[in-house]
This record gives C-alpha cells, structure tokens and sequence, in this order.
C-alpha cells in the first residue's frame, strides 16, 4: 500500500504544447498594447484570473505592455456586446493586439497503472525462480487506478486593426496541483513559442 500512495504522489503533472501556428510575417511590436482576455466557466474565475496575470506579467517580462482584460473591463464587460462594439472599446484603450486564452475542456480520466510487470515468455518461462517471484510479486504488489485531471486550452492573438489571427496555440494540462501555477506553466510555455516562432523578441 505505501508503494501505491507513493507512485500516486509521483503521478506526472505536465502543461505542455501539442501544437501553433503563426501567420506569414506575423511580428509583435514593442509598443503594441496586448490586452489578455481568458474565456472560461463563471465557476472557474478564480482561473481565470491567474491565466490572465500570469500571461500579463510574463509577457511584460519580455518588454511589451499587456494588461488583463479583467483588471481594466471586469469580468461581464463584453458579455452581451458583439463585435463592433467589443472592438471599439478594446482600440479607444489603445490596445491593438488581443490574446485569448479560452478553456477548451476540462475532463477527469482514470488510468490503471499496473504493479510488478510481466515479461515475455522466455524470460519468465524458462526457469523457476524468475516465474515464481513474478507471480510472488504481483499477489502482493497489485496495480492500481489513478484519476488525472487534464485541462485543453487554445490561445488566439489578433490584430485589432485587420482583426486577422496572427497565431494560434493549443495546449494540455494534467493535474495541476494550484491554478496559480497551472497559470504560470502554461504563460511560460507560450512565450517560449512565442520565441521560438520568432513573433516576439527576446527581452533586452
């Protein structure tokens, strides 16, 4: 029981990009304002908030100004506005890019994760010892089910002036142990791409 308590402390807890896109000649300027603008349930807010402070603070790191869309509009500002008008207020604040952060899904799997494993015929078939420790071990070391959490989540970045998409980031969370760093892991990782797509330059 205790090797089972321990290998499901140690189950992988991960936020990694599956997969971007950015357009042809796609550039972030220095003096363009970013306004963050994560879209997710009323009951994930507290999310919310910390997706858009981490992304603020960490692409303010890199030399450009970005706001939350939550500090500066609250949280209903856009509920019931449709494009024009979302686009209107979001350029009279000087803004020119915005970069969405929106929850795709958020569902619970369960694994099961195996206890001492079982080798191929030969090796466990061929003498005695072998096959009878196997067998020892797995009356005594079962296997177990773990439930992952994983979270899929989509980043967008427009341009207020044409309203193209300029790029496009997919992301996985699996069991985050805090929305603040499930927020942080993930700022990180999309501007590391952000980098490596060469759309932003390094800080000075």
């Amino acid at each position: 029981m205790v090797g089972i308590a321990l290998a499901a402390l140690s189950a992988c807890t991960s936020t990694k990009l599956t997969s971007s896109w950015k357009a042809d000649d796609a550039q972030l300027k220095k003096g363009d304002k970013v306004v963050v603008m994560a879209l997710l349930p009323e009951k994930e807010r507290p999310l919310r908030v910390a997706m858009e402070n981490s992304m603020v603070e960490a692409m303010k790191k890199q030399g450009y100004a970005a706001v939350s869309s939550m500090q500066v509009y609250g949280p209903e500002a856009f509920k019931k506005s449709d494009e024009n008008a979302v686009v209107s207020k979001l350029r009279d604040g000087d803004a020119s890019k915005v970069l969405t952060i929106v929850l795709l899904d958020k569902a619970r799997e369960k694994t099961y994760v195996r206890g001492t494993g079982y080798g191929p015929y030969p090796f466990y078939y061929g003498r005695f010892w072998p096959y009878y420790s196997m067998w020892y071990g797995r009356m005594y070391d079962p296997g177990y089910y773990r439930t992952d959490t994983k979270y899929f989540w989509e980043s967008n970045l427009y341009d207020l002036n044409d309203r193209k998409l300029l790029y496009s980031a997919q992301a996985q969370s699996v069991d985050p142990p805090t929305a603040m760093r499930q927020a942080y892991l993930y700022s990180q990782q999309v501007v590391k791409d952000l980098k490596k797509q060469q759309l932003i330059s390094q800080a000075s």
